[in-house]
């Protein structure tokens, strides 16, 4: 039995499956790491231009990355990574995605059940009135894009220096607590308070499974099975085998 077996087998057996996901699944849809040589990181001081008090004291300079980063996420696409999760959660295998990015792309490939840990780009929200703005809604032909109020708006995500939204918090918590098989995909989950997940899911008797083409420390000392591959890669191909142990089964039932 190969790894893509071992993980659809692990799979079928589950009860209670659920996903982490991190930058690395999007990387394949054309979204750099933002920690990546060619990430926004490497071009942007993340204290200077991702922190919240540097968005509060001068919004326009913060915009000017914030603008990079909009294009980059409107132009992304789901890849077969992400249409595979979807697929997982549509036959009632996966039962939440809890996804460190921002950039809606397991909803666009068709989950339902997103988690979102570090919020997202759908929405602009004002601090000041808190009013929430559909990002389709807004301009930005100037910058800061302004509020009615006339206090600057802000894309839905978290900025370094906030807490992760409590109720997201609670929810992600809540299914590692409940998972008797966690999926970690792009992610090296080093970084609290996600790295809590798979660690929590494992010490409640879950099953690990890492998709991932690097190394990490959850491959040393947590995750049960690991793919070194990108999800892109690997996932289309744990679907394969899926069904095809399906079919096996069916024809040994008959």
């Amino acid at each position: 039995m190969n790894d893509y077996e071992r993980m659809a087998e692990m799979l079928l057996q589950s009860h209670y499956a659920v996903a982490l996901t991190g930058a690395g699944i999007s990387v394949e849809s054309g979204i750099p790491d933002f920690r990546s040589e060619n990430g926004l990181w490497a071009k942007y001081d993340p204290m200077e231009y991702g922190d919240i008090e540097s968005f509060r004291s001068n919004p326009a300079k913060v915009w000017k990355m914030l603008l990079e980063m909009d294009t980059l996420l409107s132009r992304a696409l789901p890849n077969p990574g992400h249409v595979a999760l979807a697929q997982l959660e549509q036959q009632g295998i996966l039962k939440a995605v809890v996804t460190q990015n921002v950039d809606s792309l397991h909803q666009k490939a068709g989950s339902v059940q997103v988690i979102e840990f570090h919020g997202h780009n759908r929405t602009l929200r004002c601090e000041e009135c808190r009013r929430r703005i559909a990002r389709e809604n807004v301009f930005l032909d100037k910058i800061p894009p302004l509020c009615s109020c006339g206090s600057p708006l802000r894309p839905e995500f978290v900025f370094f220096g906030e807490e992760i939204p409590l109720e997201a918090y609670q929810q992600a918590m809540a299914a590692a607590q409940h998972c008797d098989l966690m999926l970690v995909v792009g992610t090296s989950a080093t970084v609290a308070p996600a790295s809590y997940l798979p660690r929590t899911a494992k010490r409640r008797g879950a099953a690990v499974v890492e998709v991932n083409p690097k190394v990490t420390q959850l491959s040393h000392d947590t995750s049960d099975l690991h793919l070194a591959e990108p999800a892109g890669k690997a996932l289309p191909a744990v679907m394969a085998a899926l069904e095809a142990l399906r079919a096996e089964r069916r024809k040994k039932s008959k």
